[in-house]
């Protein structure tokens, strides 16, 4: 009960209650709600780290569906289905919630379903509810729009309600019949009802000419209230029929009431499921507006960037607060207690608050606002004493409220625990208290996880020089305004800058001169050094901002050069290009020339000269073209990690795999896999290998159809054939065949190899197909054929 008590004020005294209304505001749903507002931070760590990775899947579906997850039509229905459990009565109100929260239960397992890669914890969740269509459907014929029960729910409704109908137009036809016929016996023209039964008007002077049973009467007196002897037993039947309608009403929701009791069970968990998707939900939508990142949980030390205190944050943007100063938290795992020093308003005690509630917000499965990355050991609890504990009633001073709650921290305290003090040992004699306030410290920092304490004792500060274990932390006074920036400063102690302050805010010159005088040379010196050490500390600062702007600068100039480099590298492929093609183009011609003499020759209208000489032009072109290749580089043998050029496609990719038996090379780029040969990868800036010139035949050869590049193998690329008919592989392969523009790989399988066979007649007859082969061992051998498309 002590801990409860003591991890109550603690939370009090840290404002997690008003966190958790901030929190309520983001849940859709009456349940997320009310377990928003009772939040509280899970013991067990494993518990946490479910409801961080819920929270991350939420964020990511948010980005990619529209609206994230949406709990429209979703009601808050375990109260219903726990009373049906027991043998109670739904209203039509209450059935219709059910219906409507089965249908929203039904859309958000749909969405996690086809988001499953992103939300692999969410659709765990979801995996095992039911979300009962018929129960729904049978809600829905049973009960209209109103929450009425419907006349179709059962037959003998509708004809209760059509004979109703009946009955009230013979009493209409009735009585209207009489207001007409004696006129003057009534006070006007209309037909009422009290309770069940329908009256007229009639004026107390007329009463006997009326007969009837009187029902009410006016507040004056002059008019009677009578229903007419002729509607009487008309009206008894309609209302034994109505009572007759009203138990066939309540039979038929005592059926549905039953349906939901059989599986309340199911009901109920799918409530919870509901409930827990939308305190997911309720978390991903508080980080996205605090901007807030995951945390980790790590073995020790603490490592804050940036880090913001939620409830200033939300006072920032609804309360037309004062910006947010970030700070920065990191914690040496070796460091067990962190002495926070500076002058008052400069921002000590909301630094406590703020690792206080983050480190809750981590423990409570929720995103911290703070920047990459963000790391907090395990605390088993949170113990704090941070604020003026006076009481009167208690007749305590500020000295005494401090000591009790220290006591009872003391008393809970764990090797786990974060221990937070504000102003340690302040409300006594200064020397005591800082006497005490050091033992203190020293005590806590030997068994607990992590302290930090605020205090304005001189002594303190040089706990760091004495204690391997001690941190100095400062907050940074901007003198020249007499203003805290909130800046925390890491590894000096804080000046109180009282004296400075004080004269500055006009205190006289000679009171303030003593005060500088009655000082002890000690603290003078211990003074002259802090400043020396803050001042030191912030031209370092300057010039790793300097540093920072610098390499910025050389970073922006190497990606110019490196852009510019590729647009010279592609420059030069066009122009190497464009050369090949006209050498090409010449030995073209050359060979052209040489078939016209030899056809001319066998004809016997050209010399053997002629001949020679168009054999002698295609040499040399072939000699000159040789003569331009550089010299063989050496054979390039891409190893696991290295990154590599793709050559026919031009882009940067990693290497998986070694190359295999074949020669071929798993690369990434980007999402892709590809398998590619080692011959068309290169390193990044190595020079392109040339096309080797052919040497010219003696006798001229049609060209072979030219190898398609690259040879690279995606699924839109590949159709698999196996397990259909040749007659309908024909269909789909004459449709990827005219869509395709690159090599298509086909997979037809082995089995009896007649699938094979239709489907190399279909490439052998097809006007597309320059040539076709079997794919490598690796890619599926002589199952799979290779296809070159003109």
């Amino acid at each position: 009960m002590l801990l409860a008590d003591l991890s109550a004020e603690t939370r009090g005294l840290l404002g997690w209650a008003r966190l958790c209304t901030q929190l309520a505001s983001f849940a859709q749903t009456k349940a997320a709600k009310g377990e928003c507002e009772a939040l509280l931070p899970f013991e067990a760590r494993s518990e946490a780290e479910d409801w961080l990775q819920r929270a991350e899947e939420a964020l990511r579906l948010a980005e990619s569906v529209p609206g994230g997850l949406a709990f429209d039509g979703v009601h808050d229905i375990a109260s219903d289905v726990e009373r049906a459990e027991r043998g109670g009565l739904l209203t039509g109100e209450a059935l219709l919630a059910l219906a409507s929260t089965l249908a929203a239960a039904r859309r958000l397992r749909r969405v996690i379903k086809e988001h499953g890669a992103q939300a692999a914890e969410l659709a765990l969740l979801v995996a095992e509810v039911r979300t009962f269509p018929e129960l729904e459907q049978e809600i829905y014929r049973c009960i209209d729009d109103t929450g009425e029960v419907a006349d179709r729910a059962s037959e003998k409704l509708r004809d209760l309600r059509s004979g109703h109908r009946r009955l009230r137009a013979e009493i209409q036809r009735i009585l209207l019949h009489l207001l007409q016929r004696r006129a003057n016996c009534f006070q006007e023209s209309l037909i009422t009802q009290r309770g069940e039964r329908f009256v007229v008007p009639v004026k107390v002077s007329h009463r006997d000419q009326v007969l009837g049973i009187v029902h009410d009467s006016s507040a004056s007196g002059q008019t009677l209230f009578v229903e007419p002897m002729a509607v009487i037993d008309t009206t008894n039947r309609l209302v034994e029929g109505m009572r007759a309608e009203q138990v066939e009403i309540e039979r038929l929701l005592a059926e549905l009431a039953a349906l939901v009791a059989e599986r309340a069970a199911e009901l109920l968990h799918l409530h919870r499921v509901l409930v827990d998707l939308d305190l997911a939900a309720a978390r991903a939508r508080y980080a996205s507006w605090l901007g807030a990142v995951r945390p980790r949980f790590g073995g020790g030390g603490c490592r804050l960037v940036q880090v913001r205190h939620p409830l200033l944050v939300w006072q920032e943007r609804h309360e037309q607060g004062t910006p947010v100063v970030a700070v920065d938290l990191p914690v040496d795992p070796a460091v067990r207690a962190v002495v926070i020093t500076g002058p008052n308003t400069g921002g000590k005690t909301v630094t406590l608050k703020t690792l206080g509630l983050v480190v809750l917000m981590a423990q409570a499965g929720l995103f911290v606002p703070a920047r990459e990355p963000a790391v907090l050991p395990w605390f088993d609890r949170v113990l704090a004493d941070i604020g003026d504990e006076q009481s009167i009633e208690q007749n305590l001073s500020t000295f005494s409220g401090h000591i009790r709650r220290i006591v009872r921290i003391l008393a809970a305290l764990t090797p786990g625990a974060l221990v937070l003090l504000d102003e340690v040992g302040a409300g006594t004699d200064p020397q005591e208290g800082a006497a005490l306030a050091r033992a203190l410290l020293v005590h806590l920092a030997e068994r607990a996880g992590l302290v930090l304490a605020t205090t304005h004792y001189g002594e303190l500060k040089a706990l760091k020089y004495t204690q391997s274990h001690f941190e100095n932390a400062s907050v940074e006074f901007d003198l020249a305004t007499l203003s805290p920036t909130y800046r925390l400063l890491w590894g000096v102690p804080g000046r109180s800058n009282a004296l400075a302050i004080a004269e500055r805010l006009g205190l006289d010159a000679q009171v303030v001169a003593a005060a500088q005088a009655s000082l002890g040379e000690g603290d003078v010196e211990l003074d002259r050094v802090i400043g020396a050490l803050q001042e030191q500390l912030q031209a370092q600062e300057e010039q790793v901002r300097s540093t920072t702007r610098l390499r910025g600068e050389v970073e922006r100039l190497q990606s110019d050069l490196l852009r510019q480099q590729v647009l010279l590298d592609a420059r030069e492929a066009t122009a190497r290009a464009r050369q090949d093609q006209q050498v090409r183009e010449a030995v073209a011609e050359a060979r052209a020339e040489v078939a016209r003499v030899i056809r001319t020759l066998q004809r016997g209208d050209a010399t053997a000269q002629q001949a020679q000489q168009a054999s002698e032009a295609l040499r040399a072109i072939g000699e000159a073209y040789r003569g331009e290749e550089p010299a063989a580089p050496t054979e390039y043998r891409p190893q696991p990690g290295d990154k590599v050029e793709i050559i026919p496609l031009g882009q940067m990719g990693e290497v998986l795999s070694p190359p295999d038996n074949g020669d071929q090379v798993r690369v990434q780029v980007g999402v892709l896999k590809l398998t590619v040969s080692a011959s068309q990868l290169r390193r990044p800036g190595s020079p392109a290998p040339r096309p080797k010139a052919r040497p010219p035949a003696e006798v001229p050869r049609p060209p072979a159809p030219p190898r398609q590049e690259p040879l690279v193998r995606t699924e839109a690329q590949t159709i698999d054939l196996r397990g259909r008919r040749v007659a309908e592989a024909e269909a789909v392969l004459e449709a990827e065949l005219n869509r395709q523009r690159g090599p298509l790989w086909v997979i037809h399988g082995h089995g009896t190899g007649k699938l094979r066979d239709g489907v190399h007649e279909i490439l052998e007859r097809h006007p597309r197909v320059a040539r076709f082969e079997f794919a490598d061992r690796t890619e599926g051998g002589n199952g799979v054929t290779v296809v070159f498309l003109k």
